[in-house]
């Protein structure tokens, strides 16, 4: 996949996830709780890559699931509906800029710290440019919540 298919799919998620954390927040605003757009999200979800696996692997596919399962592998489906519920209670109290804004500000500074413990060529000159871009970004951050006080 070259760089520019790779980045208008990223722009293309990023597009899907603010329409999705809309209707998710209209659903949970029409229901008596948010888990019941959770687990409408997350049931439609399993059933389409389910049907998506079986069609591509085949039931060889269940089997080698079993077969591979273990323990943690529940964590980034945990972290995941954390991160679904998280928006869908961002954006039904800020907005979604609001929200938005402040999980990429989130986002890209753990990456960052991640990039930083996992790098053997860590200088200052990169560490002052990427706290410069975390920095303003955070700034951007503030800015756009301050909008709902």
């Amino acid at each position: 996949m070259t760089p520019l298919i790779t980045l208008c799919l990223l722009v293309a998620a990023g597009a899907a996830l603010v329409i999705q954390n809309l209707l998710m927040a209209k659903i949970s605003g029409s229901v008596s709780t948010v888990l019941i757009a959770l687990v409408m999200n997350s049931a439609v979800g399993l059933v389409f890559l389910s049907a998506l696996l079986l069609w591509r692997a085949g039931p060889g596919a269940v089997s080698e699931i079993a077969g591979a399962f273990r323990p943690w592998f529940v964590i980034p489906g945990l972290l995941g509906s954390f991160f679904v519920f998280a928006s869908i209670i961002g954006y039904q109290q800020l907005g979604a800029a609001a929200t938005i804004s402040t999980f990429i500000a989130s986002q890209l500074i753990v990456g960052l710290a991640w990039d930083m413990a996992r790098s053997d060529d860590v200088t200052i000159q990169g560490i002052m440019t990427a706290a410069l871009g975390a920095g303003l970004l955070i700034c951007g951050v503030f800015i756009i919540v301050s909008r709902h006080r």
